[in-house]
Parts: C-alpha cells; structure tokens; sequence
C-alpha cells in the first residue's frame, strides 16, 4: 500500500499521482509500449504495481514498460517486464506468493559497479582527508598560544570548513546513496541533510577565497590592520555562503518541478547554478590573485640593492614559495576540467574517476601543506618534542648552529649571523 500523499513529500506525490492517471487510462488507452489482446483468450487485467501502470496482457506473454524514472539507479532506457502466465493470472513470486514485476533488468550492472568503485574512492579520499584535518586542528590547538598569527586563524576556519564538509559526506554516502528507501521517501531528513552538506561545499570554496585574499592583500596593501582583516574575513567565510544556500533551498523548494523536488534533491537542476556561481567566481578570483601575488613577488626579488636597500626579505621568500602551496589550496584544478561530460560520453568514466580523486582528497592534500609541513608548526613540534622523539648527539647542538651561520671576511673572534 502506498503512503499518503503529501505536498512535503514530492516523490510520493508523482507516485500517486501516476496512480491515479493509471486507474483513469486503464484498459481504455492503447499505449505504445500494449499489444492488442483477444479477450474471448485468457489474459491478465491491467493493474497498478505500485510503480507502473501495467497493461492488459495476453496469457503466456510478457508486457514491456520503460523503467521508472523516479528511482535512484535505474536506467530508463532500459525495459522492466511482468509476466502472464498461461491461466490467465500474473506471475507471482514464488518466496512471497505475491504477484511481481521484473525490475532487475532496470540496472546497468557494468555501469553499477563502476559507480560503485567510484562511490569508493569518495569515500576512502573523504575518510583519510577527514582523519588528517582532525590532526592537523588538534597540532593547531595544541599550539595555539604560540601560533599567534592571522594567517594561522584562516587556517584553522578553513580545516573545520573541510572537516564538516568531509563527514557530511561520509554520512550522506553511508545513510542515503546506499539506501534506496531513503531516496525514494524523499523525506525531510535527507533533504535537510543535502542543504547542510552543499553549504559547507561552499564555505570550502570562501574560505579558499579568504586565504588568497587575505595573502594577495598583506602582500601588496604595506599598511593594512590584520586583525580588522580577519574578522571581516570570518564573518565573509561563514556568512556569504549562507546567504547563497538560503536562496537555492528557497528557489529550489517553491519554484522546482517534481524532478527537481524529489530523490533527495540529489539530481542535476537548473537551481544548482546558484551554487556553481559563487565557486565560479571564487575560482577566478583566487586566479587573478595568484597571478598578481607572483608578479609582486617577482619584482621585489628582482628589485636591484640601490633600489631595495637590502636583499630579499625571509618573509618575502617565505611569501613566494606560499604562493607555490596556494594551488592547491585554491582549487584552481577544477577550472581544467568545469563542466560535466554529458552521460554516456567517453570521457564521462575519466572525469567522474579525476572528480572523485581531486574533490575527496583535497583536504588530505591542504592538512600537508599548510600544518604537516608548516615551518611554523614544525618548529614548535621540534621544540617541544624533539628531545624526546629525536635524542641529539653530543655536538649536534653546534652543528645546527653552523648551518645557520654564513662567514665572510672579519676579525678574530668575530662571527657575522
């Protein structure tokens, strides 16, 4: 027995509502997929299976209908089949004595399992990259008193970013990708769960924006207050993209057909551009960052000594080679490849498998650059730890001195640092 129609259950709507149109049509409409029957011959009644409106059938033959459209891995372009057997009744199942229809033939098994081994990678990139965000806030916050530094409290908004994004993910792959029941319901949870995940999608993507503004403008802007920066750098990261998820949600729900409303949202719509916008543009805008923060920092390493009165700056160095590490951070890999194959094209399996990889391991990729292999954070641990991970010689301490010390012409005794 189906549920309940309900305006809050848009899946269940389109059910009944092609329900209804069945018990209407039946055995009235000659449609194109229904042979012509003679009934002074047994033959099955049409009926209503709960999916498709199944037509009167000839006994010992097999009635054809395109396969739903409303449930999550079925191809409609394959054929689902129910069976009238010989007497005249429809086939039934034999482990349940009910009467059934053939829906097996609905999926694509080569395409299933691709899917899912992609479903995989998604999930093994989101579950290591979540594991090393984690660590990389714990070293964070354990140092937090001695990484007193704005571009430290970017960092630290931008790992809790990806580290919600990641385990929203996980979720949504464990409660609702593999639970086609829940797909189907369409219920309030899963669409609730949608709207959060695609919201800390796009605080992935400010924040990214935040990082290469907030370094494009300590660079280039000499005389700057750091701190107003990053607070109105917080309140962009976390703010702006609420502002967009609220009006997808708000478009999507009261102005979406019934295929943009139904399975969990989880199809392509005409809605998701509010979403592809914003990262769009955060892209972009982190391109032409990039691009100009390398000009400037090009020019002040080329700028002569009787101009720049000394020599490049260990900051300056230290400014150009985080512009190296900022590709990464920035996304700037989705540009190559922004637009989605159309299905069944040959190079659909190449981006999917690309995608997957790029998207769910990102944040493995940001915990190394910007905490494991952080100067900053690793100077800490070294001071904090190195004596008990790493016992030094009894001249080591001399050693680690010399590599510090340049020496050039001077006086006895003299040594220049």
């Amino acid at each position: 027995m189906l549920p309940a129609s309900s305006t809050t259950d848009p899946t269940v709507d389109l059910i009944e509502q092609r329900r209804v149109e069945c018990n209407d049509s039946l055995h009235n409409i000659l449609t194109e997929y229904e042979k012509p029957i003679d009934k002074t011959l047994p033959y099955c009644k049409g009926t209503w299976d709960g999916w498709l409106c199944w037509p009167d059938t000839q006994a010992d033959e097999y009635a054809f209908l395109p396969c739903p459209d409303f449930i999550a891995g079925f191809d409609v372009a394959r054929f689902a089949h129910k069976y009238c057997e010989p007497d005249g009744e429809w086939f039934r199942h034999p482990s349940t004595n009910k009467t059934w229809s053939n829906y097996t033939t609905c999926v694509n098994v080569d395409e299933f399992e691709w899917r899912r081994q992609v479903t995989l990678i998604y999930e093994t990139g989101y579950s290591i990259s979540l594991i090393a965000i984690l660590i990389s806030l714990g070293i964070l916050f354990y140092f937090r008193s001695s990484l007193k530094c704005a571009r430290i409290t970017l960092h630290i908004n931008l790992f809790v970013s990806f580290a919600a994004n990641n385990s929203l993910w996980l979720i949504w792959y464990r409660t609702v990708l593999n639970d086609t029941e829940v797909i189907s319901t369409n219920g309030p949870y899963c669409r609730l769960l949608h709207i959060i995940l695609h919201y800390f999608l796009l605080t992935n993507y400010s924040w990214m924006l935040c990082e290469g503004f907030y370094l494009h403008t300590v660079l280039v802007s000499a005389f700057i207050s750091e701190k107003k920066l990053v607070k109105w750098l917080i309140v962009t990261g976390w703010a702006m993209p609420a502002v967009m998820i609220n009006i997808y949600a708000v478009l999507r729900h009261f102005c979406g057909s019934d295929t943009d409303t139904i399975q969990c949202w989880m199809d392509e719509s005409p809605f998701n551009n509010v979403l592809v916008a914003p990262v769009c543009i955060s892209m972009l805008l982190n391109l032409l960052f990039l691009c100009n923060i390398v000009r400037v920092v090009l020019l002040k390493l080329k700028a002569p000594a009787g101009n720049s009165g000394t020599a490049p700056s260990r900051t300056i160095l230290q400014a150009f080679r985080a512009t190296l590490l900022l590709v990464p951070l920035l996304g700037l890999q989705y540009i190559l490849t922004p637009f989605r194959p159309p299905p069944g094209s040959a190079y659909e399996r190449t981006y999917e498998t690309i995608s997957a990889f790029t998207a769910s391991f990102q944040g493995l990729c940001v915990a190394t650059l910007f905490c494991f292999l952080n100067g900053e954070v690793l100077a800490q641990i070294r001071r904090r730890w190195g004596t008990v991970f790493f016992r030094p010689r009894a001249n080591s301490y001399t050693a680690t001195q010399v590599s510090f010390v340049r020496y050039s012409p001077q006086k006895p005794g003299e040594v220049k640092v």
